[in-house]
């Protein structure tokens, strides 16, 4: 989807619910609800941001608001964590998945026991939802940010800082996660159209490991000696990535830019350490899921797709408030 469509959508959306909860059914807004947030980890700064969005809105609704997770991304364990979650028959379920294919059938089971489910952040199957075909349609909603569009964000930011040619690749996670794949593929298509002097090299998965990151940037600067830039499409790739560049020595001659923005960036890009983070907006992505649930269990209709910003930062505007408001919370 592109940018104006899905920004439509998440500008429909508030429209639309504010307007909703505004003019509920008699007695709707006495009923005490409970949504659980299982987010993708729980010791990450994007999803503790998202966490404070979340509780933002379940507060201003009178909504009880339950985050349970597990300490890393991985579906073998989350999977019991929404088992639990499921036990506990909430009201509505908003998650994270940590894989496109594996969390469906255990996603399946809080659908079949009557609890709708909102995805956030990340999606099952092809994220397209309520489309009455496929076996991941079921979801109500899918909430995050255009990760397409923000892999293509990193690409014109790296593709300017390069000079428009040279060799650059992408350090990514492993495939099968919905949000890293889009942004490399957003990321490629962005380099193909409009780039046509930069080499994208093979992308190196690193397994969500910051030292495999490092190791595979100083390979492929080994291999390729005019190497000029990197993509991290998640936070441990990029600054795997960029400890990488320091041991080899490229600082500032091999470009890195980030995706997410945890306090640590801010140091990072003063250093030097990173040249640009794209920065995510989790506490929207938080706030739009609760009230997105709640919504629905007021009888209302939502968007099958909301959309969220991203606000790119680098040196030249990191003290600035007005853009230092979106590094995420710790």
């Amino acid at each position: 989807m592109q940018r104006r469509s899905i920004l439509k959508a998440a500008a429909v959306a508030a429209v639309a619910l504010g307007a909703g909860l505004s003019a509920l059914p008699a007695g709707a807004q006495d009923k005490k609800f409970t949504i659980a947030l299982i987010p993708g980890l729980t010791t990450d700064a994007f999803y503790i941001t998202m966490h404070k969005g979340a509780q933002a809105a379940a507060d201003a609704l009178g909504v009880d608001l339950m985050f349970q997770g597990a300490p890393e991304f991985n579906p073998t364990l989350q999977v019991p964590v929404l088992d639990a979650v499921i036990a506990r028959g909430p009201d509505a379920i908003l998650i994270a998945p940590t894989d496109t294919t594996q969390l469906i059938e255990p996603l399946r089971k809080a659908h079949d026991a009557g609890i709708p489910v909102i995805t956030v952040d990340t999606f099952i199957g092809n994220g397209q939802y309520q489309t009455g075909s496929g076996e991941a349609d079921f979801p109500l909603s899918y909430i995050a940010s255009d990760n397409i569009l923000g892999g293509r964000m990193a690409a014109r930011a790296l593709g300017e800082a390069i000079g428009g040619e040279g060799k650059v690749y992408v350090s990514n996670v492993k495939p099968g996660i919905s949000t890293t794949d889009q942004r490399e593929e957003g990321f490629k298509l962005e380099m193909e159209e409009n780039f046509p002097n930069i080499e994208v090299l093979e992308t190196q998965f690193n397994e969500n490991d910051a030292n495999n990151a490092a190791s595979q940037l100083q390979a492929m600067f080994a291999r390729n000696s005019d190497l000029k830039g990197v993509f991290g499409a998640n936070l441990f790739s990029a600054l795997g990535a960029a400890n990488g560049v320091q041991q080899a020595g490229q600082t500032g001659n091999i470009k890195v830019v980030a995706f997410d923005a945890p306090t640590s960036i801010v140091d990072n890009i003063n250093s030097g350490l990173v040249d640009v983070a794209i920065a995510q907006h989790p506490a929207e992505i938080g706030y739009f899921g609760v009230v997105s649930a709640y919504a629905h269990l007021t009888g209302q209709s939502i968007p099958t797709l909301i959309g969220t910003g991203f606000t790119v930062i680098d040196k030249s505007n990191i003290s600035d408030p007005e853009v230092a408001k979106y590094v995420y919370s710790d």
